[in-house]
């Protein structure tokens, strides 16, 4: 499923959206929306619209206050949520959505992925959470990562090209990597492949949900190219290992 430019062992460094690529976000989402719709019983949406509404919803919430931390944006799509799908919340569970992240699961791949990607490449997180859900992500990714950007501490979220930008900064100034080490690898194409492409990374597109298998636009366009394609992180690795083998 790749067609790479360049190896991937060219690359020095790979930095990763970590929620929908190493952080299953939507069943951590699902079973944080349980109390609203237990609540609520019989009334409530699918999984599916629930997903796609939150996908919306979030959207809207991060461009109008790009500043407000996560929690507090999770808090705000929460009630977003029950007024669309005319359920009754309460502040506690508002206050409960919003603090869900730490609860949110890894995907099973990802630990054993970043632990063996670490031996071969610097490992960055650029991520749309706080600091402290992301610590708490961390923990069950089980990887010291070599630096750590967040939506807190650039003050807007992706697909904001200044998220980016951040990055390649922070990257040559912390690191000393230059934008042609980065292979950016990520799930999002709103969040992350649009932009990443546009100011002229290379990336890797971990497809999990199989969409390059049918042809989809996204927004107004087609998708951006792609570096590499796969369906997991462990597809990731073996494609590494396979590189580092053959030479």
């Amino acid at each position: 499923m790749s067609d790479p430019s360049r190896r991937l062992t060219d690359h020095s460094v790979l930095t990763f959206d970590c929620y929908g690529t190493l952080i299953d976000w939507e069943t951590g989402i699902w079973e944080a929306l349980q109390p609203l719709l237990v609540a609520n019983t019989p009334a409530g949406p699918s999984r599916r619209s629930a997903l796609d509404a939150f996908g919306r919803l979030e959207a809207a919430q991060q461009a109008a206050t790009p500043t407000l931390p996560y929690p507090g944006v999770l808090e705000c799509i929460h009630r977003s949520l029950a007024e669309d799908f005319s359920l009754e919340t309460s502040a506690e569970l508002d206050a409960a959505f919003g603090a869900s992240v730490p609860s949110w699961p890894a995907f099973p791949d990802s630990a054993d992925s970043l632990l063996y990607l670490a031996t071969r490449f610097d490992l960055v997180i650029l991520s749309n959470v706080d600091r402290a859900g992301f610590a708490a992500s961390n923990a069950r990714l089980g990887v010291d990562f070599d630096a750590i950007y967040t939506a807190e501490d650039i003050g807007s979220y992706k697909p904001d090209p200044a998220n980016f930008e951040y990055l390649l900064r922070h990257l040559a100034a912390d690191l000393g990597h230059s934008k042609a080490d980065v292979l950016h690898t990520a799930q999002s194409i709103r969040h992350d492949h649009v932009p990443a492409r546009r100011i002229g990374l290379d990336n890797a597109w971990i497809d999990r949900h199989r969409r390059s298998e049918v042809a989809e636009s996204v927004d107004q366009g087609r998708l951006p190219a792609f570096d590499h394609v796969f369906f997991s992180m462990a597809e990731m690795v073996a494609a590494v290992e396979n590189e580092s083998s053959t030479g």
